[in-house]
């Protein structure tokens, strides 16, 4: 049965909005939620920023039911991989065992920011399993000591380890990636329908270690409202950025950068990618293609702060219902 997600989109809702979206979400029917980790907003009219993880630890303690992720956290350069270990145990003892990291080599919009460069996407992707295996090593609740080629631990131990494990979804792009995450994540994150990847993904699983399959994890923005015109206008405004394409999105450095990129982007370019408006069966047709590919988890993203109690009130549940009964 596929799973259906609420996202928790820090870049355009402030802390206290997120946490009371996140229990209605949990009242609505939403299977699970997955909370955004930016220092900044891709675009200003977003234009928000909380810090993720206390967002998260409010979400935990509020809600009773759903699932939680990161989608996704950088464990290398705006937080050192053993302060995410601590971040994470205790998101999950907060939350009764509900808390899955995601993880991914970061975006130079949030990650620049410490003052540390932006290094290529092979180095990035060094960095990151660097970081996992410190991680897994601090989630097992011994003294660690580390000496690598990117971090050093000194002497650290979790002294609140959770009784069920944090299980480590990774965001991976292709299939060059796949061989370098495969023994190390649990979970499978992606940002496109494709289902050869997925496949791909599964497959080297298996053959690395017979593994269970784990859940596959994607996103979709949407642009929900009983105006089509201001649905698109407000995708226009809030979410042209996403017409850039990972490769891009990763390496530009500021709201003004995403701005500039995406000057001749023009709301009709938006529409075509994203479903605009109140059509619920239109939504469906453009979730579809995630669970077809093989994803058990797919979280929506309402494009818009201003409009996640209207989305919730009005549309959430119905909009379940047709999700679900399409995917049977």
């Amino acid at each position: 049965m596929t799973n259906f997600g609420y996202t928790l989109m820090t870049e355009q809702s402030g802390p206290k909005d997120l946490v009371h979206y996140a229990i209605s979400a949990e009242d609505r029917g939403f299977d699970f939620e997955v909370c955004s980790d930016h220092f900044t907003p891709w675009l200003m009219s977003q234009g928000h920023a909380p810090n993720a993880w206390a967002v998260l630890g409010a979400v935990a303690h509020a809600t009773e039911r759903v699932d939680l992720y990161t989608y996704v956290t950088c464990p290398t350069m705006r937080y050192h991989p053993a302060v995410v270990a601590q971040q994470a145990a205790t998101v999950q003892i907060l939350s009764d065992g509900r808390f899955t990291l995601g993880l991914g080599s970061g975006e130079n919009l949030n990650e620049h920011v410490v003052g540390k460069g932006w290094p290529t996407v092979e180095r990035r992707q060094d960095m990151l399993r660097e970081a996992i295996k410190i991680i897994r090593e601090l989630f097992g609740g011994d003294l660690v000591d580390w000496r690598g080629e990117y971090f050093q631990v000194d002497s650290a131990r979790l002294w609140d380890v959770p009784d069920v494990p944090v299980g480590i979804a990774v965001a991976i792009g292709g299939k060059r990636a796949i061989d370098k995450f495969v023994k190390l994540a649990d979970h499978f994150v992606a940002v496109e329908p494709d289902k050869e990847l997925v496949d791909a993904w599964h497959a080297a699983r298996q053959a690395a270690n017979g593994a269970q399959a784990g859940r596959v994890v994607g996103q979709i923005p949407i642009s929900w409202d009983p105006d089509r015109d201001a649905a698109v206008h407000r995708a226009h405004d809030q979410f042209r950025w996403f017409a850039g394409g990972w490769k891009v999105n990763a390496d530009l450095p500021t709201p003004a950068g995403f701005a500039g990129a995406t000057q001749f982007v023009r709301p009709e370019d938006v529409a075509d990618s994203i479903p605009c408006g109140p059509d619920l069966d239109a939504i469906v047709e453009a979730v579809r293609p995630y669970w077809e590919a093989g994803f058990t988890d797919i979280a929506l993203v309402q494009i818009g702060g201003e409009t996640q109690e209207r989305f919730l009130k009005e549309a959430a549940e119905p909009l379940l219902e047709a999700l679900r009964d399409a995917s049977r």
